[in-house]
C-alpha cells in the first residue's frame, strides 16, 4: 500500500477555547489538487494554519510521507516540506520579483531558471518591485517564492482573494502544473468553486469547522445538487465516491 504524500487525521484546531475546525481529514498521494472550499468563517484558513504548524491542534496527525509532524511547530513542518502560501502572500514590496525569489532559497533550492520555467509569466517582470505588480502577478510570485523551498505539500489559501475570475483563470492551470510536474501536493483553498474543480483532484467542502462533504473534484462536477445541499448544510459528513 502506497504512503500518502500528506495525511491529516482527525486535525481539530482553535483559538483558546474556540475550537473551529473538527475531525479535519485528508489523504493525498504525490502530484495530488485538493480543493477546500466552504463559505466564509468555515474553518479553512484555520484548517491550513494547522497543517502548517502554525496553528497547535487541538487533537489529530499530520504526516508527510507517513513521517508525523511535531505539533505547532512551523520550522519542522517547514522542514518536512510543508509550505504556506499565506491570503496576504506577504511579499517583500519594496523588493524585486527576483529579490523576493532570492530571498526564499537555502540549500537545495530551485535555481532561478526553473522558477521562471514554471512560472513564465514572471519573466518580464523579473526585476520589476513587488509592489509594482499586478494583483495576479503578486499571488503568482507568492507561489514561485514558495516553489523555490521544493515543497511536497503547498498550502496555498484564498489565491483568489481581491482577483478577478479571469485572473484565476490564468493562475489555476499553474497550480495543476505545480502538481503534476513537482509531484507536490497542493491543497487549495479556493472561492470559485467551479474553476476550482476543473483543476482539482479531490474536493473538501468545510462548513462550520465540519466536513460537509468529501469526494473527487469529478464526481462533484457531475452533481452540483451535492455542493449546493453542503453549502445549504444538507450532506454533513456526506461521503462521495471516489
Amino acid at each position: 500500500m502506497t504512503t500518502p504524500r500528506l495525511s491529516c487525521r482527525r486535525v481539530s484546531a482553535g483559538y483558546g477555547k474556540l475550537t473551529v475546525v473538527r475531525d479535519f481529514d485528508l489523504e493525498a498521494e504525490a502530484g495530488t489538487v485538493v480543493a477546500v472550499l466552504g463559505p466564509n468563517g468555515a474553518g479553512k484558513t484555520t484548517s491550513m494554519l494547522a497543517v502548517a504548524g502554525l496553528l497547535p491542534r487541538i487533537d489529530g496527525e499530520v504526516a508527510v510521507d507517513g513521517q508525523s509532524l511535531p505539533n505547532g511547530r512551523a520550522a519542522a513542518a517547514n522542514r518536512a516540506g510543508v509550505i504556506l502560501v499565506p491570503d496576504d502572500r506577504s511579499l517583500f514590496t519594496t523588493l524585486t520579483v527576483k529579490e523576493n525569489v532570492e530571498a526564499a532559497r537555502h540549500k537545495g533550492s530551485l535555481a532561478a531558471g526553473e522558477v521562471r520555467e514554471l512560472f513564465p509569466l514572471l519573466q518580464a517582470r523579473w526585476n520589476t518591485k513587488a509592489g509594482a505588480l499586478s494583483g495576479g502577478e503578486q499571488q503568482m510570485l507568492a507561489m514561485a517564492r514558495a516553489m523555490v523551498q521544493r515543497p511536497k505539500v503547498l498550502l496555498i489559501d484564498e489565491m483568489s482573494m481581491g482577483l478577478a475570475p479571469v485572473t484565476v483563470e490564468k493562475l489555476l492551470p499553474v497550480v495543476r502544473a505545480i502538481a503534476d510536474n513537482t509531484g507536490a501536493v497542493v491543497v487549495l483553498v479556493e472561492q470559485h468553486i467551479q474553476l476550482a474543480l476543473e483543476v482539482a483532484d479531490q474536493v473538501i467542502v468545510l462548513v462550520h469547522g465540519q466536513t460537509a462533504l468529501s469526494g473527487s473534484a469529478k464526481d462533484l462536477a457531475s452533481d452540483p445538487s451535492k455542493m449546493e445541499a453542503a453549502y445549504l448544510g444538507e450532506a454533513l459528513t456526506t461521503q462521495l465516491a471516489g
